[in-house]
């Protein structure tokens, strides 16, 4: 049977604007000019990750060809294939990722550049699952752990992980368990919802915000979409000064949006499990790199890491937080925000 011809998408004026209209970046392998182009900008290409601190984690980890590591997130795979190069086809890598759909792509993407089941396991497992996955595969000379969300993830309005473009408002990293961001809400009393923006994300009209949320839900309404949030978010600002509101509502959705996904994911509960565990799955000798992309995540490792330093578990930790370059920061504006710690089993 002939196969019918696939019209590219199309969009208004010069350049599309929406996820789904980036036809060219949303298919990096046939349009590699545009990518490169995209990336030269600063920019991160819709449907891709740039890894960060590539240099810095390879340099910390030593990876040597024989072993046997685990990427403790392995999302875009960017970081998986740059350890994979390392181990020069000896060896292997356990990857672990909780978000089914981006996983399988991944998986494809490892393969077709020559990397499979004979040195590549990815698992659909959450992080906080490692002792289980210690149990099957043993001790691991190297781990890493980025715990940023996936720029496809973000970019992607399906999955209502941004307030700039209107989605359901979901925020599972696995879509397929739990409960999405717009049922949390419902759950949530004021004080409860008040709480969660202070808890995780500083949130400094925390109160406001909780207050016109939970007054939505009083009246009968709903709060279904990224959108219908942004904008009660901007109710709960609409007495600032008009010059102050409009980089204000920036701000405060973007630390609403995080502390929600945070909650709804429970990022914490699943960090601190992980760093408990760690350990007990590291070889001796072994080492850890942990990304960080908010303080209340550096102050977990932090805290994990100094505490089992002096209780002899870890032989050697990072003192002080590695940043990414000023360079790097310039190509890839969200690499700003990131911290790296590490840790050196006994």
């Amino acid at each position: 049977m002939e196969q019918q011809h696939k019209r590219r998408v199309r969009y208004k004026g010069t350049h599309p604007r929406s996820f789904h209209e980036k036809y060219k970046e949303l298919n990096p392998e046939k349009y590699q000019d545009t990518i490169a182009h995209v990336i030269e900008k600063g920019g991160t290409p819709a449907g891709m990750h740039i890894p960060i601190m590539v240099p810095e984690i390879l340099d910390f980890l030593q990876i040597q060809p024989g072993d046997c590591g685990l990427d403790a997130t392995l999302g875009y795979g960017g970081h998986t294939a740059k350890m994979l190069e390392c181990l020069q086809g000896q060896g292997h890598i356990c990857a672990l990722d909780v978000d089914p759909v981006e996983m399988e792509k991944t998986r494809a993407r490892l393969a077709a550049m020559g990397y499979g089941a004979d040195i590549l396991t990815v698992l659909h497992q959450n992080f906080a699952n490692i002792d289980l996955v210690g149990e099957e595969y043993g001790k691991f000379q190297f781990v890493l752990a980025d715990l940023g969300v996936s720029s496809m993830q973000i970019d992607n309005p399906e999955r209502g992980f941004t307030y700039k473009y209107d989605g359901p408002l979901d925020l599972r990293l696995d879509p397929t368990r739990g409960t999405s961001a717009a049922e949390r809400l419902r759950e949530l009393t004021q004080e409860e919802v008040e709480g969660m923006l202070v808890t995780n994300s500083d949130e400094p009209y925390a109160a406001e915000i909780a207050k016109a949320v939970t007054a939505v839900f009083r009246k009968g309404g709903r709060i279904d979409t990224t959108l219908e949030l942004r904008d009660v978010i901007g109710q709960a600002l609409c007495a600032l000064p008009e010059k102050e509101r409009r980089e204000t509502l920036k701000k405060s959705c973007a630390r609403t949006f995080q502390a929600l996904r945070i909650d709804v994911n429970s990022e914490f509960e699943v960090l601190e499990a992980f760093l408990s565990k760690l350990p007990d799955v590291l070889a001796p000798g072994g080492r850890a790199a942990i990304l960080t992309f908010h303080s209340g995540e550096d102050r977990l490792v932090k805290q994990s890491f100094k505490s089992l330093y002096r209780e002899g578990v870890y032989r050697e930790i990072s003192r002080d937080v590695i940043r990414p370059s000023a360079q790097e920061c310039n190509s890839n504006s969200r690499a700003r925000s990131t911290k790296m710690r590490w840790a050196v089993r006994a």
